[in-house]
């Protein structure tokens, strides 16, 4: 789930989303876990598509 380009691994706000999903999978919170996951594919689209870089793949 984590697949990046070079210009979205170093992106504080990508790293956020990642940990923050990946701690409500730990915690069995699917439902927080789905919500983190949709804010981050809009923060990808939103900053990293501007330019050219490819975020992760769902």
């Amino acid at each position: 789930m984590t697949a990046h380009s070079a210009g979205t691994a170093g992106c504080r706000v990508c790293q956020e989303f990642e940990l923050a999903v990946s701690v409500a999978r730990s915690e069995k919170d699917e439902s927080r876990a789905t919500d983190c996951r949709v804010l981050h594919r809009r923060h990808l689209d939103a900053e990293h598509a501007a330019h050219g870089e490819q975020g992760e793949q769902s």
